[in-house]
């Protein structure tokens, strides 16, 4: 079984290794795409590096939708090449790059006219099962069918009867963005990649016209390294054109920031045995199953104030809530949301004022002699964006580099996956634990979850879920730290877990017993275990504050209350 411990020994010795010999590719930015893209280039044979000035999927890639899909409404648009690439990637994730991580999801599609409707609709949908089998990877998913009222009341008993006339559901796939970017990472530093989180790009190295490598400031040690690389990669996605400042490119093309907030309530809140997509005046709302949780968002609203910690207005959960509450007959109320997050989208700017047109497209290209960038796209193709970005930084190579394999490499944890969900039953006698508890590791870490299990069974203390927090076992808090990178509690309950929106108080209950469990592996101190809980709380507590605020620029004021626990 391939694995990686990405614990703070491994990120120093990456870190040197980085800076004591010249690279074939330096990635820069850690979320899906870059990756991704460190991923596509290690396996080609090239040594490649990985640095991201936070944490894994700190930004955007940690605040999706959480769907793995082949973009219905893009058929709407005519965009047929891009469903075409979309769906291929949806099947080859399902079946056999994260089968572990990535799972069907179903979608009710209400219909409020007779007719022309479900004429109208039903086309698109058959049309989107059809492109899904043509290609050879839509077997993992059932096909859509149509469903009278009746029927579809039953399936979601939670729609007012006045809201539709008939229903289509069809599939898709969802997975923790968050959790699916680590386990990219990981899998990189398996086959051979240095990767180093909490390390910053300050400045760029050059030799006339040719960037050869970076300046790189360790915000854990504060160190700084010179790393050399024969290519670099640029994919910070919303902060791609601030990267493209500190090489003094003014780049080619631009990245426009479109904000998307959700909303998380509990599953007792909606009556429903299948999610939900509605359409609004300007896309689509979805309402997604999440555990023991409803996700329902999105929006799509431009965004330029601060890129690290985009917040959620009050406009912003009343825009939300107004638009599903039209199709719910018990309306949601803001005492019913749990959590709530903001993300932005990196589109290509240029193309239309509406930030819902821009393109989710992707662009590649060489914007200096030795710096690729990659940029747009959707989650969902982040592997064709990786491979496009290797295949252009291949061009400046002087040697012959294999072809991308990336299709055909499952990610760590997906071998043995299946076999083992077969012998849960019987993994969870061997280790005591409840079988509910195994299917929950099995589905976050795969075949890894041994590794989880052996550190219950060297402290059996840690087989106890957190307080506050009972979805998620003290173990895997450790794991965290030991196995996952995850440098500070905010890393472990936002983005190693998801408790900071899956718990009505967002975690503080737990921050410092998730602390003091991260302390040993971490080498913290009594005080610096305080001072991470007080950070978490003050951010928690800002980003209820700007919740409350009526429009983007008092909510950014009052999200920015609370400083970074690493000052970058």
């Amino acid at each position: 079984m391939r694995t990686a411990t990405l614990g703070p020994a491994r990120r120093a010795e990456s870190l040197a290794a980085m800076a004591d010999h010249e690279l074939d590719v330096l990635v820069v930015g850690a979320g899906v795409v870059g990756a991704g893209t460190a991923l596509d280039a290690v396996t080609r044979g090239l040594s490649t590096g990985l640095v991201e000035a936070r944490d894994w999927a700190s930004g955007t890639s940690s605040r999706s939708s959480k769907l793995i899909h082949g973009g219905l409404r893009y058929l709407e648009m005519l965009d047929f090449a891009l469903v075409r690439e979309a769906l291929k990637e949806r099947g080859l994730l399902l079946e056999r790059i994260a089968p572990h991580l990535v799972k069907p999801v179903p979608f009710l599609y209400p219909l409020q006219h007779a007719g022309w409707e479900r004429l109208y609709a039903g086309s698109g949908v058959a049309l989107y099962d059809l492109m899904s089998m043509a290609r050879g990877h839509g077997r993992g998913l059932p096909t859509h069918r149509h469903l009278t009222r009746r029927h579809a009341l039953r399936v979601a008993p939670c729609l007012r009867k006045d809201a539709l006339v008939g229903a289509l559901q069809y599939y898709d796939a969802q997975m923790d963005d968050a959790r699916y970017v680590a386990t990219l990472v990981r899998t990189a530093a398996a086959y051979g990649a240095q990767v180093a989180n909490r390390a910053r790009v300050t400045s760029f190295l050059r030799e006339g016209e040719r960037v050869v490598g970076v300046r790189v400031r360790d915000l854990e040690a504060d160190g700084e390294y010179e790393i050399r690389a024969k290519q670099l990669v640029n994919a910070t996605g919303v902060w791609t054109d601030d990267t493209q400042a500190l090489v003094g490119e003014r780049g080619k093309f631009h990245v426009r920031a479109s904000k998307g907030i959700h909303l998380v309530v509990p599953k007792d809140r909606i009556n429903s045995s299948t999610g939900l997509i509605l359409r609004t005046e300007k896309s689509v709302l979805f309402v997604i199953p999440w555990g023991r949780h409803w996700i329902v968002g999105t929006t799509d609203t431009d965004w330029n104030l601060d890129k690290a910690h985009p917040a959620a207005s009050s406009a912003d959960i009343d825009y939300v809530l107004d638009h599903v509450n039209s199709v719910l007959a018990v309306p949601l109320t803001r005492d019913d949301v749990q959590g709530v997050y903001a993300g932005l989208r990196p589109l290509l700017a240029g193309e239309s004022d509406a930030t819902s047109q821009l393109s989710r497209e992707h662009t590649v290209m060489h914007a200096a002699p030795g710096l690729v960038v990659v940029a747009g796209g959707k989650y969902t193709t982040y592997r064709v964006m990786a491979k496009d970005a290797v295949d252009e930084a291949v061009h400046g190579l002087d040697q012959r580099v294999a072809d991308c394999v990336t299709e055909d490499i499952p990610l760590v944890g997906a071998e043995g996956y299946r076999a083992l969900w077969n012998a849960r039953a019987r993994i969870a006698a061997d280790n005591g634990l409840h079988v509910v508890r195994v299917e929950h590791l099995l589905n976050r870490y795969g075949s890894l979850s041994q590794e989880v299990l052996d550190l219950i069974a060297e402290d059996p203390t840690l087989a106890a879920p957190l307080q506050g927090a009972d979805d998620y076992l003290r173990a895997e808090i450790v794991y965290a730290a030991s196995h996952e990178g995850a440098r500070h509690l905010d890393d472990a309950l936002t983005r190693r877990t998801r408790i900071s929106f899956e718990t009505f108080d967002r975690g503080t209950r737990c921050a410092r017993e998730a602390a003091q469990l991260m302390a040993p592996v971490l080498g913290w101190d009594a005080d610096r275990v305080d001072r991470e809980v007080e950070h978490y709380e003050k951010r928690v507590q800002a980003e209820r504050e700007s919740q409350l605020q009526p429009d983007d620029l008092t909510a950014d004021a009052a999200r920015l209350g609370a400083p970074d626990i690493v000052a970058g």
